[in-house]
């Protein structure tokens, strides 16, 4: 049996059982708060409880790094739809220690994505087309460096109101702790 099929097998029965009811709400955020963090697995579940979150109480937006890395990005928009659509009226970014975007290296992943069978001319495309795979593909070295650069991407955005906070916190994802890198109410 595929992981597919394991999936949709598990999900006839939570429906067939109404397990849904106990999730309920609106797509508005209880808390009025849209956070972006990291795709990391630890953080599913531990970052929500570590912060006294349950379901509906906040717009969460998960990208590698928990890094905002283009003013007209997808995540920006993201952010900026949760703040003019659904009444999100502050921006969280967190990061965590131990991130896998903190030891990312281009050449590695440029070497693994060959390895997987894309070839140099499609590589070649992206690159005479303007995008700095290299870039692109690039870590960094401190999280919390990632994160004021993040905060500083969403706080200084022209159609971000003035009025909408921005922090920037990182997380452990062993203990859960939250250390403030910006307090955005400063």
């Amino acid at each position: 049996m595929t992981q597919l099929d394991n999936i949709l097998e598990y999900n006839k029965e939570f429906v067939d059982k109404k397990e849904y009811e106990k999730y309920e709400t609106t797509k508005l955020p209880d808390k009025r708060m849209v956070i972006v963090t990291c795709m990391d697995t630890r953080l599913i579940e531990l970052l929500p409880k570590a912060m006294n979150l349950k379901n509906g109480d906040v717009k969460i937006l998960k990208v590698a790094g928990a890094i905002v890395s283009h003013p007209f990005g997808s995540v920006m928009r993201s952010i900026l739809v949760a703040v003019y659509e659904l009444n999100a009226d502050e921006v969280c970014i967190i990061g965590h220690h131990d991130c896998g975007m903190s030891a990312l290296n281009a050449d590695s992943i440029l070497h693994k994505v060959k390895d997987r069978g894309v070839t140099q001319g499609k590589i070649d495309t992206l690159k005479y087309s303007g995008i700095d795979l290299e870039e692109w593909f690039q870590g960094f070295s401190s999280v919390e460096d990632s994160v004021r650069h993040s905060v500083e991407m969403v706080d200084n955005h022209p159609l971000l109101p003035k009025d909408v906070p921005v922090h920037g916190l990182v997380i452990n994802p062993e203990t859960g702790k939250l250390d403030v890198v910006i307090n955005g109410y400063k």
